[in-house]
């Protein structure tokens, strides 16, 4: 807009040899804001870059996935009645609970609405199927023992604590928890949970599902090691989800996760000079590990810093670990946490 303002107002003052040159430079300043916005999309559009330690070939994996849609079939009363349900469920329909409930639950009128308002997001899953189908055969690359497990989708009523249970041969997975954060069911959720109620963490928590079922829980007290004992699960993301953001895998949003990102050596001297790292009291897991809206510091701001930074940074060390040694996944998961943190000689980013 500049220099077309400038070429109407003043084309007087300029020769016709003037007015060429000035025409050649708008064409080649706009061949070069125009070449910008191509590099830049391109930047945009392209994949998450993997660790190279990651690429692995997984095409010739042979998984099975059948997803059956119990939300459907159950909500759907016409499409198949009650005991047929139950022969082709019979793991959902406890003995001890009357047809009459069932019955009753099928035409409910907020269980109904619930229904609806899941359908409008996966009435399709052929994404959410290439996903586990991606999911499955990276965990069996690591792991050739692995059987897909049966995948069941749902509703619960929005049971957060139990969006997913994984359980050897079958996954269960509650779709109404995944409406996306802005959804009215969720306007009771504190943000920093329900900022993860959306459709791209289903296979984010169908991941950790597994990978709890994987790893035996951390005995250790001190909280260098807790660290290093979760940054181990988020390494097994790092694995399994190669292509997923790691703001996604760690759910965290954009901002909060830049936050780490950008004071991650702040956030390191922090823990060094509080001598919180070889510390075994549990406050600092409070602090630093659990689920919470932010990390507490005890300092101005703490409320712009994401809660669990303290697992942010084991994954760090982990990932430095992995960079620096020739180790299997496997090996990695055998490797105590002082090994881990003595030979990943961490340095945080500047």
């Amino acid at each position: 807009m500049f220099y077309k303002n400038l070429y109407k107002d003043d084309i007087n003052y300029f020769s016709n040899l003037d007015v060429v040159i000035l025409n050649v430079n708008i064409l080649k300043f706009m061949r070069k804001f125009l070449a910008l916005c191509v590099l830049v999309l391109g930047t945009i559009s392209c994949k998450k870059e993997v660790e190279p330690k990651l690429k692995v070939d997984v095409s010739n994996i042979k998984v099975n996935v059948n997803i059956n849609r119990f939300d459907i079939d159950f909500y759907k009363e016409s499409e198949k009645g009650l005991n047929e349900l139950k022969e082709e469920y019979p793991l959902l329909f406890p003995l001890n609970v009357h047809d009459s409930i069932w019955l009753s639950k099928r035409v409910d009128k907020d269980e109904q609405e619930l229904f609806n308002e899941t359908q409008l997001i996966f009435n399709n899953i052929n994404e959410l199927e290439l996903e586990l189908t991606s999911l499955f055969k990276h965990v069996k690359y690591y792991n050739p023992k692995f059987i897909s497990p049966k995948v069941i989708t749902m509703l619960t009523n929005i049971d957060y604590d139990n969006r997913i249970i994984y359980q050897d041969s079958l996954m269960l997975i509650s779709l109404d928890s995944y409406l996306g954060k802005n959804h009215e069911f969720y306007n009771d959720y504190p943000e920093y949970v329900k900022q993860n109620n959306k459709k791209e963490n289903v296979i984010v928590d169908a991941a950790i599902a597994i990978i709890n079922k994987q790893m035996y829980p951390s005995k250790s007290r001190r909280f260098i090691d807790k660290m290093i004992y979760k940054g181990k699960k988020m390494y097994l993301l790092d694995a399994y989800l190669p292509n997923v953001l790691d703001e996604n895998k760690i759910g965290y949003s954009k901002v909060k996760f830049d936050w780490a990102v950008n004071n991650e050596e702040e956030i390191w001297k922090y823990f060094i000079e509080k001598d919180i790292l070889y510390s075994t009291n549990k406050e600092n897991d409070k602090r630093f590990l659990n689920l919470a809206p932010f990390s507490k510091f005890y300092m101005e701001g703490d409320n712009q810093s994401p809660g669990r930074v303290g697992e942010w940074v084991g994954w760090q060390i982990v990932r430095s670990y992995m960079q620096k040694n020739d180790v299997s996944l496997r090996e990695l998961l055998q490797r105590d946490e002082e090994t881990i943190f003595k030979e990943s000689k961490y340095k945080p980013k500047r």
